[in-house]
């Protein structure tokens, strides 16, 4: 009688129990319809890359050479499709694993995620990712997308890279440092893998050979490189692939001993190439009016514009910001987005957020946007085909930074970003006449920057001999010289070049330029740990000061609140402090994460400090401290007595000191250039001190000295006594 005649309340129940099953049972419908044709989709687009109707030819090549070279261009799927069909093609049996090297680190996760979502799994299962201070895998791994500097790091474990089936290059014609030793690298562990292979059917020779002796002479033949065989274990051979969209195919062929390189015909969508008429005087006007005349000309789809530093990117935000108000009321919905390297991951992120209903997304972006990645609904590419490099001096220790052409092949690079989707367009900003006067590639990086780093990383991978070190490019002598002199006086290294012990092994294990490990080094004896953390993780991040030109008097007054009278690495120190400050108050009242960092934020605002920069040298500081509790230095602080901090500057910076001169300008003691006090010191206004240690000599338009802290002369000799003998 109770279920034929319930009683109201329970009809009630009844009835809205019913109604949230049907809602659940829709909800569950239309979620799965949608992640069906999700699903679907991707299959088509995947089927539909030029890189799908060739997969069987590739996988039998790859089979069939340890080296193989793929040349295809920009949107051809070479980075996403390759792994899978590497994977499906059983190159993962027996839990190998297929790495991916990148360039850069955002390029190793956005394409770990598209590949993860491809194969429909979880990102860090199946597929995954690992850069710098960010490990995205785990056991399960079989597909691993990375930077090349990451995997330079773990054959630091791994000398052969015992995991891995397959490496591919990405990206190679960047020639980037780390690209170019990984390269050599790579050829010697697969000299020695294959070694470790074929020695067993050398020794099956014995019975044919009566003079051991000649057999022997067989075998070291076959292992004269610079690793040793592996020892007491069976490696197959290392397949390599080298990859790229714009690729001198001939010079790695040649490199790798006549490997063969495929290319990969065509591409998924036309992008058609426009030039300016007259040469544009100024770049960053010109980028402004062309990104104006297409989101007012032009039909729907966003736009990738190509500039040469975060200073550009923050001007031309700025000048944009300012046009579109003064465009009609319909036509001001202009989203602009900002990515360049110092930007943290997580705000990198959002320029792969579509832009809300019925705005144009613009990207303003350095070459960091050039290569591997893919920003949905990208149509318009504007390249002022000019990008800023650095190149180094070894004898004068200066670093000069100075905006050039691009190459032919960053050109095509470039305008590739605008066809990954559909058709698309490039207007570059300056003559068809120019592009033919461009380099065909930019100058590898191995020869133009500081080498102690790679130096340094080489020695801990076992290479005695820098010289017999197999690079694409032959490198200085007086470069490797000058090099090998910094590391020496920096004590990683003994007075016959061999890695020292404790000191360089601790120096390599930073993922740092050796001057910053020996710093973090030094200073767990100086009991100043803390404190130089902090400023080691603020002096790899860019400028930690920004303000408005309009806002200028108000900024400078603000950051006095925060100035050292001591110098510029303690003032960094101080911002560090009281924005942790800041942080741990409102965490203190209760505030939960996502306000606590809006209070940070607010609090950057009001003091004119560079947010994204605070929060990536935040980033930097946990996981360098990590690094430092790992190998057990101690942690501790100074506190007040900054004696200290500046006498341990002093220990590790003495190679970059500088003397006052009568007429007020510095002169280095190490080189004896002339040099001038950076405009964002805080000694600029102030009266000079008479001795300097600093954090870097740049050129641009004059000498200038960055970051720069005060010392006693007489410490030089007492701290660094090593160096000063050299001097004398």
């Amino acid at each position: 009688m109770a279920y034929s005649n319930p009683s109201p309340s329970s009809r009630f129940i009844i009835t809205k129990n019913s109604q949230l099953n049907a809602k659940n049972m829709k909800r569950r419908s239309t979620e799965d319809n949608s992640s069906f044709a999700k699903k679907q989709k991707i299959a088509q687009q995947r089927k539909s890359l030029p890189i799908a109707s060739v997969e069987k030819r590739i996988l039998e090549e790859v089979k069939m050479n340890d080296t193989l070279i793929i040349v295809g261009e920009t949107g051809s799927g070479k980075t996403t499709q390759l792994p899978q069909f590497l994977f499906n093609g059983g190159f993962c049996r027996d839990g190998r694993v297929i790495g991916i090297t990148q360039p850069r680190r955002v390029a190793a996760v956005t394409v770990a995620k598209r590949v993860a979502e491809e194969c429909d799994v979880e990102l860090g299962q199946k597929v995954g990712y690992s850069v710098r201070f960010d490990d995205m895998t785990s056991s399960s791994t079989r597909i691993k997308y990375m930077t090349d500097g990451l995997l330079l790091r773990e054959a630091l474990l791994d000398p052969f890279l015992s995991r891995y089936s397959v490496i591919i290059v990405d990206e190679a014609h960047e020639r980037t440092v780390h690209t170019d030793v990984l390269l050599g690298l790579l050829k010697n562990v697969q000299k020695a893998r294959s070694i470790s292979t074929c020695k067993e059917s050398i020794l099956e020779g014995r019975k044919k050979a009566n003079n051991s002796a000649a057999l022997k002479k067989e075998i070291n033949a076959q292992c004269h490189i610079l690793l040793k065989p592996c020892q007491g274990s069976k490696l197959s051979p290392l397949k390599l692939i080298i990859m790229s969209a714009s690729l001198d195919a001939r010079g790695f062929s040649e490199y790798f001993g006549g490997a063969k390189a495929v290319h990969i015909q065509g591409r998924q969508h036309p992008v058609d190439i426009f030039y300016t008429h007259h040469v544009e005087q100024d770049y960053i006007d010109a980028a402004l009016i062309t990104i104006l005349q297409i989101h007012l000309e032009e039909g729907s789809g966003d736009m990738l514009v190509f500039l040469t530093g975060q200073d550009d990117i923050e001007s031309l935000q700025r000048l944009i910001q300012e046009r579109v108000r003064q465009l009609p009321e319909g036509s001001q919905k202009l989203l602009i987005v900002p990515i360049f390297s110092s930007l943290p991951s997580e705000i990198q992120m959002k320029v792969f957020k579509p832009a809300p209903h019925g705005f144009r997304k613009v990207i303003l972006a350095t070459n960091i946007a050039e290569t591997s990645i893919t920003i949905p609904g990208i149509k318009y590419v504007i390249d002022p085909g000019l990008v800023k490099t650095r190149s180094y001096d070894p004898c004068t220790r200066m670093e000069s930074l100075k905006i050039v052409p691009t190459s032919k092949a960053q050109a095509l690079q470039r305008s590739g970003r605008a066809g990954r989707e559909g058709a698309g367009k490039c207007f570059r900003l300056y003559q068809e006449s120019e592009f033919a006067k461009l380099a065909d590639s930019a100058t590898p990086e191995i020869k133009r920057l500081n080498l102690s780093n790679v130096i340094l990383q080489l020695k801990a991978l076992g290479v005695d001999d820098i010289t017999e070190f197999d690079l694409m490019e032959k490198l200085s002598m007086r470069a490797i010289e000058k090099s090998l002199e910094e590391l020496i006086l920096l004590g990683a290294l003994t007075a016959d070049k061999k890695l020292s012990n404790p000191v360089g092994h601790q120096m390599a294990r930073f993922p740092l330029e050796p001057i910053y490990s020996k710093a973090l080094i030094v200073a767990s004896e100086f009991n100043c740990l803390e404190e130089m953390l902090i400023t080691v993780a603020m002096l790899l991040v860019d400028s930690m000061f920004y303000a408005p030109r309009e806002k200028w008097e108000e900024a400078r007054d603000k950051w006095k609140c925060f100035s050292h009278v001591e110098g510029d690495h303690l003032t960094l120190v101080n911002v560090y402090r009281a924005s942790a400050e800041s942080l741990e108050k409102s965490r203190l009242a209760g505030s939960k994460e996502k306000t606590a960092e809006t209070i940070l934020r607010k609090w950057c605002k009001e003091n004119f400090i560079n947010y994204s920069s605070l929060r990536h040298a935040r980033d930097i500081h946990s996981q360098i401290q990590g690094h430092v509790e790992q190998m057990g230095l101690r942690i501790s602080s100074c506190g007040d007595d900054m004696l200290q901090f500046r006498r341990c500057l002093t220990a590790s910076f003495f190679l970059k000191v500088a003397l006052k001169q009568p007429d007020g300008s510095y002169r280095t003691f190490d080189s004896s250039q002339v040099v001038q006090i950076h405009p964002t010191s805080v000694f600029f206004r102030t009266k000079k001190p008479e001795c300097v240690v600093f954090n870097e000599l740049i050129r641009t338009e004059r000498n200038y000295i960055r970051d720069i802290t005060r010392i006693d002369p007489a410490w030089i000799p007492e701290l660094a006594p090593q160096y000063c003998s050299t001097q004398s």
